[in-house]
């Protein structure tokens, strides 16, 4: 099987790549192994909240200078800020056109999501069902706040996230109230309460007759707010229009919140990622698994998988974005960390001792998260110090970063998929411009 450009790894650096590539006419597949991270997100898009000296960043590309001088070696540092832009637009533009609306700020500045306990994260770009809370003014237009759940489940406890609200100076003058209501066919989904989560409720509520029901359950409860906030409880790919139907249906202005995995919000991007993928013609290989290929000349030449066995898949161009230690890209043993799949050279990696901080909720990054595949500036790999010329790495896979510490996740993982994405285009255009050359001179020689 052969393809103009094959990507290892179907989550958002991957997926972003693989959709770039079929938009410009590349034959392209996707070999995912099972679920992504998106499973586990928020479902906002994080470009950079944090430098790695613990500054706190408020708008992210203003910030580039000062990351490139503190790590050199950062993704973002290696791409450039007008790499990631450009990377930021296409995505927004691609998604909204796939009907998922995502928006920042009119400034470019971070704006705060909430979060299940009642607590703020720093984020860049959210979906039109989360609300977004101004830097400056955290309860800007907001007299009245309900917290609400659904009643049996377990993945969002309001009073706790109003406790915490409540502790905030910026909401000392914001009324907050919690609300349990109800869920239609509550008592038949009763029989199994370990397995009551958000996917469980999402698929009663595709309902209409559940979801007015619940509607009316919900007026009832709260009464008058301005702001209502819900775990995220509504469908998948049609969520948002889902709470748009609820929100006409109550009057309530809505908010949607990520809860414990599965994360709603976050398979709503995957979805429409691999849904959009697919439209134009992508090949998606679900449940497959990469174990090996051949290198030769500095040059991937084909790849084996577990459902494949023998038949190689063959590629002028190939992405690796398996991501970190949690999806299997890394892998971790006792005193070594590697890339289990190409066996691809890992930045230095030092005593075991000095992997981690000795507390988990440190203020400081832990150093295994910036570990990771070392790279040139143009993202290509190295074997024992030799760069694999049509292999490139994208996402989680990338050393020198930390994205949890920095709140940079999605961010690095979209832009470092583009521009990989436009480096195999260019690629794949200067090799049909040579083609035509190659073929007149063969057919010269034919004739002489």
């Amino acid at each position: 099987m052969k393809f103009d450009s094959i990507i290892i790894g179907g989550g958002v650096a991957g997926l972003s790549c693989a959709i770039r590539c079929v938009e410009s006419g590349m034959k392209t597949a996707v070999i995912t192994a099972g679920q992504s991270a998106m499973h586990f997100s928020s479902g906002s898009i994080d470009v950079l909240s944090r430098l790695p000296n613990g500054e706190s960043v408020s708008t992210p590309f203003d910030a580039f200078p000062a990351l490139a001088e503190q790590c050199p070696q950062h993704p973002y540092s290696k791409i450039g800020v007008n790499a990631c832009r450009q990377a930021l637009a296409w995505y927004q533009g691609m998604m909204e056109e796939s009907g998922v609306f995502l928006t920042a700020q009119a400034d470019e500045s971070n704006h705060y999501r909430v979060t299940p306990m009642g607590t703020f994260r720093s984020t860049w770009l959210s979906q039109q069902t989360v609300h977004q809370f101004p830097m400056h003014a955290l309860a800007d237009g907001l007299s009245t706040i309900a917290l609400v759940t659904v009643d049996g489940f377990r993945d969002f406890q309001p009073q706790l996230a109003a406790s915490n609200l409540a502790a905030l100076e910026a909401f000392r003058d914001v009324k907050i109230k919690t609300a349990n209501v109800e869920l239609p066919d509550f008592e038949t989904m009763q029989r199994n309460p370990c397995e009551f989560r958000s996917i469980d409720i999402s698929r009663v509520l595709k309902d209409e007759t559940k979801l007015h029901a619940f509607a009316k359950s919900l007026i009832k409860q709260v009464g008058k707010a301005d702001l209502v906030i819900l775990p995220a409880i509504f469908g998948n790919g049609d969520g948002a229009a889902t709470i748009k139907l609820l929100e006409g249906l109550t009057g309530f202005s809505i908010c949607e919140i990520p809860t414990m995995p599965p994360s709603l919000l976050g398979i709503r991007l995957e979805d429409t990622m691999k849904s959009h993928f697919k439209q134009l013609g992508g090949l998606l290989l679900t449940g497959d698994e990469v174990l090996g290929g051949d290198i030769e000349q500095g040059q991937l030449k084909r790849i084996y998988t577990r459902h494949h066995e023998d038949i190689p898949l063959v590629a002028e161009h190939f992405l690796i974005a398996s991501g970190s230690f949690f999806s299997k890209g890394l892998k971790a043993e006792r005193h070594t960390v590697s890339e289990p799949i190409f066996g691809l050279d890992i930045t230095d990696t030092p005593h075991r001792d000095h992997w981690y901080q000795p507390q988990f909720f440190s203020p400081n990054s832990h150093p295994f998260m910036k570990m990771g595949v070392a790279c040139n500036d143009t993202l290509n790999p190295t074997i024992r110090g030799e760069a694999i010329t049509n292999l490139y790495c994208a996402g989680a896979i990338l050393a020198h970063y930390d994205p949890v510490h920095e709140g940079s996740g999605s961010g690095v993982a979209i832009s470092t998929g583009h521009y990989v994405a436009d480096k195999m285009i260019r690629a794949q255009q200067q090799q049909q411009q040579q083609q035509p050359n190659t073929d007149s001179k063969t057919q010269e020689r034919t004739h002489a």
